[in-house]
């Protein structure tokens, strides 16, 4: 008898059982452990804190909160810039069980606006200003259109220190009452997805949610109490706020805060002057590090781990953290919001092959199996479908849309990704793109990840993104936007095409070529293709073949 092919279905074993407690309770227990060890420094404004000081400072923070009429359940929303209080916020809403609703800091009125009455905000702590954001101006513009905002603190004014002072007015004792009453599958999180048509939705997530996930995230790197992380993701993000914040303070370990937005020269001057043994990035973060022309000269020689995740991880470029930034022990993570958010990741013993050209495999205590997009059958390993996902790790659904939430998590509560994956013999996985990433040249699935990867071989490609564009003949075609590295002179199509003749399939070979400077991302450096595929047609002329009508 024929013996049939493993399926591509894992599920995660691990020696450590799941954390069955409030995230305000763990934070405690760290406090306990380690009060006197460094638990956070924001190096712009030279402020640090130890872990008991930092605790006493979330509970000044959580007491103003309850004197305000915060309850249970409450919505305080956070639109800031990564700074210390976004950190104080986090732990004191956790404490009193307010579900936190993460505002992405490059919003404008009308999104605050959708966000602040999707959510039902109680309160919102702001950032006076950001770059270009003038967020008090735009905050006065929807407070008009949203009643149920009954106030607003501004951090680093009047109204955060007045909050704060409000604490001495409550005693330790009621903060107790409020954290005992408090469950670990309670609520105490949205984080509203940028979708890409549509409004966004808030993914609602628990505390046992997040906290395991950043727990085990930072287990598989081998965080502890001596490790110094750098982080220069967002916090609105859950790569900033769970599997930075909370897996430092799950272990014991320091927060550093590099600057309020990416910066690549302010986080290579972070890791090196607080001695960071680790710091996390996307890919183009990790990009604009590598490829600065002062680079050599950061002593980056504490490194040892970090990840890597939020998009497509380019091998080259991992295998060039591990060479020259001296991350041995460097992480791919991938995952989504709504899964809190890791599903699978690397680990620090793995060889090269699996660390840098795969997302790793399954977590702890979380399943994942790949299936048909159209049968929902679970596919044999090897072949692609779409990735789904199932465990403590699912959120409770997205606040208020049942709908939508219906759509996303089947009665099996199974978390479908929309993401195409492969899930190889040896369990390990690998993105091939989204469902509607996939191109379709003449019949022929082509995967912009396999071309991307290929594309990243050449010596004067610093960046690439290929996305499919309308085609009269073939219906889709494919165009590669290049980013060139500092002092290569641009690349012509027929170089592209030269470079890729006998090396990819005549089908999988870009017709089009754009140098660009940049790429459209999204403030947590994620790839803007939807933005790219229009640009594209209008840079190419190809406005005839787009109007074409398809079944």
């Amino acid at each position: 008898m024929l013996s049939k092919p493993a399926l591509s279905y894992a599920s995660g074993v691990s020696d450590l059982a799941l954390l069955g407690e409030t995230i305000g309770d763990n934070f405690e227990r760290t406090v306990a452990r380690f009060g006197d060890r460094e638990a956070l420094v924001d190096v712009p404004s030279a402020r640090r804190w130890t872990y008991s000081e930092l605790d006493v400072e979330v509970d000044e923070l959580a007491r103003g909160l309850l004197d305000l009429g915060i309850a249970k359940g409450d919505r305080v929303g956070i639109w800031s810039p990564n700074n210390a209080e976004w950190v104080i916020v986090q732990y004191a809403t956790a404490k009193i069980g307010a579900i936190l609703v993460n505002v992405n800091p490059a919003y404008r009125s009308h999104e605050l606006a959708y966000v602040v009455r999707q959510s039902g905000m109680r309160l919102l702590i702001s950032a006076v200003a950001h770059k270009s954001s003038d967020y008090r101006a735009m905050i006065e513009e929807v407070l008009a259109q949203c009643p149920q905002l009954r106030d607003v603190v501004y951090i680093g004014e009047g109204s955060w220190t007045d909050l704060v002072a409000r604490g001495s007015r409550v005693d330790h004792d009621e903060l107790r009452r409020r954290m005992g009453e408090l469950a670990f599958d309670d609520p105490i999180n949205i984080q509203y997805t940028s979708g890409t048509t549509g409004f966004p939705k808030g993914a609602t997530l628990s505390h046992h949610n997040i906290l395991n996930n950043g727990y085990f995230v930072t287990e598989l790197i081998g965080l502890s109490e001596t490790d110094r992380l750098c982080v220069p993701v967002p916090f609105y993000h859950c790569f900033g706020m769970v599997m930075a914040n909370l897996g430092a303070t799950s272990h014991g370990a320091c927060i550093v805060i590099p600057a309020p937005a990416f910066d690549p020269v302010a986080t290579l001057e972070a890791v090196a002057a607080e001695r960071c043994t680790g710091v996390y990035g996307v890919p183009t973060m990790f990009i604009a590090e590598l490829n600065h022309p002062d680079f050599a000269a950061f002593d980056l020689s504490t490194l040892r781990t970090g990840i890597m995740a939020g998009s497509p991880c380019p091998v080259e470029i991992m295998k060039r953290c591990i060479g020259e930034m001296n991350m041995s022990e460097v992480a791919i993570a991938y995952g989504m919001t709504e899964t809190s958010p890791v599903s699978t990741q690397t680990r620090a013993d793995d060889d090269l092959d699996r660390r840098t050209a795969t997302v790793g495999r399954v977590m702890p205590h979380i399943e994942v199996k790949i299936v048909d997009p159209a049968t929902g059958r679970v596919q044999p390993r090897g072949e692609a479908g779409e990735l789904c996902t199932r465990g403590y790790s699912v959120m409770l659904g997205y606040w208020e849309e049942p709908e939508k939430t219906a759509e996303a998590i089947d009665a099996a509560r199974w978390m479908h990704t929309g993401d195409l994956a492969v899930m190889r013999e040896d369990g390990y996985v690998n993105i091939v793109g989204r469902i509607k990433d996939m191109i379709i040249r003449g019949g022929e699935n082509v995967y912009p990840r396999e071309i991307e990867e290929f594309l990243y071989s050449h010596p004067d490609i610093a960046d690439v993104q290929v996305v499919g564009v309308p085609d009269e003949r073939y219906g889709e075609e494919l165009a590669a936007w290049v980013r060139m590295r500092e002092g290569a002179a641009p690349l012509t199509v027929e170089a592209v095409r030269e470079f890729c003749t006998g090396r990819l399939a005549h089908y999988k070979i870009p017709r089009y070529v754009l140098v660009v400077e940049e790429f459209p991302m999204t403030v947590t450096g994620k790839i803007r293709k939807v933005e790219m595929r229009e640009r594209s047609v209008q840079l190419l002329g190809l406005q005839a073949a787009a109007d074409i009508l398809h079944a």
